[in-house]
Order: C-alpha cells, then sequence, then structure tokens
C-alpha cells in the first residue's frame, strides 16, 4: 500500500508521524503547499508577541523525513486530484500515483469582499493565518505605531495583544455585540474588553467594516473604514475574520463537500474509500472541527485504521475545549456556555469581578457540567475539563468548582489529589499516569516528558500543570522516607 498526504500542517503532519509510529515500511509521501517544517499554527501568536521565535513552534524536524522514509516535498502545491487513475499531480510537474489519499489541506484565512481588497490586500494589512503571514505582519509593525484588528475572535485577541506587547495602539473591530461570541457570552465579553481595555486595547464592537483605506497607486494602508462612516486609522490592519474549510481540491476532483469533506467514522470519504480526510478540511456529521485536538484525534485513529494497529478505531466526535492563554489574559472555554435563566432543566452558576477581569460560569444539566467559561483566573479549569470531558458527577460543593479547596474537595490540579487516570494534556490526550510513567523510564524534566508523551506541544495551556507534576514526582523521589 502506497499512501499520499496532502497537506503538511497540524492535521497532516501528526498523521506522517503517527503512521511511522506504527508502520516504518509503507511508501509514505507528502507535499506541504509551506516550505517550511510544520510548525504549530496555535503558537504563532507567541511568534508575534515575541515570546517565541520561528524556529520554537515546529512540529517536525526536516531531517526527521529522511530518518523515517518520508518522501516530504515542502513547497510543493497539489493542483489536481485525478481519482480514476489514483494520481496527484502538483506544482513541480510531478505525478505520483496512490492507493490510499490522506487529505489534509486545512482551512485558509476568511477575507470578506469589501472594497480595497478586491486585488488582494493593500500593502500594510496582512490577513494572519500562516507562518509567513506573522513574519509580514512583525515587517510592518516595526515601522508602525497603530495597528486596527478586524475580527475579535479568538484569533484576533490573540493578534491584538501580541502587537500592543510590542508597544502598538491596538484597536479590535468586531462585528458582533461582545468579544468571542461563538465561546464566551455577553458577561465574559464584557469582561473581557474590559480586561484587554487595561491592556491598552481598545475594542469597538457591532462595528461593520465596510472597506480599507489606503492611499493612492497601491500605497500602505491608513486604516479601515466602518458602516457608520468612521475610519479607523491605523499603520497596519490585521485580518482576523475568521477561516473557511480549503476543499477546492476536493471539490474539483467531485468528492463530497458540505461545509468540509464528508467522511465517516474511519474518516472515509462517503464518496471515495480510496479518500481519507482528516483536520480542518473534513466533516463528521455536521461539524468542521477547528481546534487542534480534534485533528490530532483524527490523525491518531486514521493511522491506527490504516496500519491495522486497531482496525476497530473510529472517530465519533469530540469536545471542543478553547484556551487563550495570551499574556495578562487567560481563558478557558468548553461546551455550552450561552445557557440563561430560560431552561428550567438547566442551572446556571455565575461569579464576576470586573475590576480583576474574573468571570467565571458553570453550565450544569442533570448534575453533569455541559459548559463553562473561566476567564482572568483559571486555577479550576482542570477539574472542570475532567468532569466535563467525561460527563462526571458533580462535586457536593459546588463553589468548589469556582474556588479550589473549598469545602475539602480535591481538585484535579494538584498533583497529589489528580488520579492517573486524569487527562492533563487535552491536545494530546496524555494523563497523569502516562507522565508519571515517562518519568519513572527517565525523563525527568519538563521538556524530557514533552518531547515523549508530547504533553504541552498543543496549545501550550497545560504546560503549568506538567511542569508542576514533574515537580511533585522529584519532590517524592527525594522525600525522606517514614
Amino acid at each position: 500500500m502506497s499512501i499520499v498526504v496532502i497537506g503538511n500542517g497540524m492535521a497532516g503532519s501528526r498523521f506522517v508521524t503517527e503512521l511511522r509510529d506504527r508502520d516504518r515500511e509503507t511508501p509514505l509521501t507528502v507535499f506541504g503547499a509551506e516550505r517550511q517544517q510544520p510548525y504549530n499554527r496555535v503558537l504563532l501568536s507567541n511568534v508575534l508577541a515575541g515570546i517565541a521565535g520561528p524556529d520554537q513552534i515546529g512540529l517536525v524536524d526536516p531531517a526527521w523525513y529522511e530518518r523515517n522514509n518520508v518522501d516530504a516535498r515542502l513547497g510543493v502545491e497539489v493542483v489536481r486530484i485525478d481519482r480514476e487513475a489514483k494520481t496527484v499531480h502538483a506544482s513541480d510537474g510531478s505525478v505520483t500515483p496512490y492507493e490510499t489519499l490522506v487529505i489534509a489541506t486545512g482551512s485558509t484565512s476568511f477575507v470578506p469582499p469589501i472594497p480595497g481588497t478586491e486585488g488582494g490586500l493593500p500593502p500594510g494589512a496582512v490577513a494572519f493565518r500562516t507562518l509567513d503571514d506573522c513574519s509580514a505582519i512583525l515587517d510592518v509593525a516595526s515601522t508602525a505605531r497603530t495597528a486596527v484588528v478586524v475580527g475579535g475572535g479568538l484569533l484576533g485577541i490573540e493578534a491584538a495583544r501580541g502587537l500592543a506587547g510590542r508597544g502598538l495602539e491596538v484597536t479590535v473591530v468586531h462585528l458582533a455585540g461582545h468579544l468571542m461570541e461563538r465561546q464566551l457570552d455577553p458577561g465574559a465579553g464584557k469582561v473581557l474588553a474590559r480586561t484587554l481595555r487595561r491592556l491598552g486595547i481598545r475594542a469597538l464592537l457591532e462595528a461593520n467594516v465596510t472597506g480599507l483605506r489606503a492611499g493612492a497607486d497601491g500605497a500602505r494602508v491608513t486604516g479601515v473604514e466602518l458602516a457608520s462612516g468612521d475610519v479607523v486609522a491605523g499603520d497596519l490592519v490585521v485580518m482576523a475574520c475568521g477561516v473557511k474549510p480549503e476543499v477546492g481540491l476536493a471539490r474539483a476532483a467531485g468528492l463530497e463537500i458540505d461545509r468540509g469533506v464528508v467522511v465517516d467514522e474511519t474518516l472515509t470519504s462517503v464518496t471515495d474509500p480510496a479518500v481519507r480526510a482528516i483536520g480542518e478540511c473534513s466533516q463528521y456529521g455536521d461539524v468542521v472541527y477547528g481546534l487542534v485536538a480534534p485533528a490530532w484525534e483524527q490523525a491518531t485513529v486514521l493511522a491506527d485504521v490504516l496500519t491495522g494497529a486497531d482496525t476497530d478505531a473510529r472517530f465519533t466526535g469530540a469536545r471542543q475545549i478553547t484556551r487563550l492563554k495570551a499574556a495578562s489574559v487567560e481563558l478557558a472555554a468548553m461546551g455550552e456556555t450561552h445557557h440563561g435563566d430560560d431552561d428550567p432543566d438547566v442551572e446556571v452558576m455565575q461569579f464576576a469581578d470586573a475590576s480583576r477581569g474574573t468571570y467565571k460560569k458553570v453550565v450544569i444539566k442533570d448534575d453533569r457540567v455541559i459548559g463553562a467559561i473561566l476567564l482572568g483566573e483559571t486555577s479550576t479549569a482542570g477539574t472542570l475539563t475532567q468532569l466535563y470531558d467525561r460527563a462526571a458527577p458533580l462535586p457536593a460543593d459546588r463553589l468548589s468548582l469556582f474556588f479550589p479547596g473549598m469545602g475539602g474537595v480535591q481538585t484535579a490540579d494538584s498533583p497529589v489529589r489528580m488520579p492517573d487516570a486524569a487527562t492533563v494534556c487535552h491536545c494530546n490526550n496524555v494523563s497523569k499516569g502516562q507522565i508519571r510513567a515517562c518519568w519513572e523510564k527517565g525523563a525527568r524534566s519538563a521538556a524530557e516528558v514533552a518531547a515523549e508523551t508530547r504533553a504541552s506541544t498543543g496549545c501550550g495551556g497545560c504546560r503549568d500543570a506538567l511542569e508542576g507534576i514533574v515537580a511533585w514526582l522529584d519532590e517524592q523521589e527525594s522525600a525522606p522516607v517514614g
């Protein structure tokens, strides 16, 4: 069996490494439209903020491909799929046969069709999606004083925080009535806007951008125009208006497309059994997953199925947990967060302290957590995530969901109290027990454990927990007996 992978991003590169962990012999070719080694797109905001360099967010060392007999064609784009001949045609003129084709083309930035974007974005305006985009933003930011971020979702907030950290005056322009409306309710959105304001970031809500303003003859962008007639000035404009699945190749090949490539529980296209799809370009049921954890879970399931490591492996959906860990802004959101008092079967617990930038909400149904928001103070995020992910019964003292240690409730955030089965890294599905086992085999630092288990290499939100567990294990080893 020969396998060809189209796409070398977070889903495609993870599938390639998972496959090689199970099978060293099957001919494997991967095409990546970007020239760089695969990198962690979640951490691009860290590069933008100057917390990390581009070389620090890589996922696969280029030398790994040769060592593992993978034909990696970086910077080579697939331009056509011939399903009848079972070949892919690439931009370098090559034609590569396959027995199994894996489509992992991800998403592309959505840029609204507004005046000023007809021939592409003008100089000084950049869509924020790739490492090249990040480099372009930093080039403009080096001489800019003001920036406008169009879009107040997760990516837009991360971009705004990164630019503000570099000393720019930043304005976020958002169409909805509150920030991050997909993950947050209006109360949390209001607290987030107040927190950002203290960090020097202004948020304009219910603001409809109707055009980009630039100088004559292709000059640099000078700001954005709003439906109200106002102009928001900016030497830099970052477009963070969302993404859309990249399904052009799949559609041209005649595969069934809804929002993404429609697949079944084995990630097989419902059109062609020789074609699989994973990550942000795939659709299971009516859901296109836009977070890293589901994409990596799909990669693992597909590697199990194709290699026979677990022929019964299936992807049956995933719970989506959003983590934002920008400087001075911590957020965890999961599940159904928009419930109010209109459902008699739902109980909502809330706590807010806007002056401290804190907002907490837990949504409960049938004694189970079905949604939660923790903004500003996230010490109970591990406990809530466990309860939500496993649909586990709530503790007797529900205030412990907001304030750790209340009522003597043992929380999952303390290493000594955390059961080995507790999931520490949700991006990679790594438990405390796996971390302990890795430590017992000789990995005695957080970096060594991360290299072995991949814990903390996704969104990075569990890095503190990982370091705490490793430090606790070290303490246990050095503690005097008795």
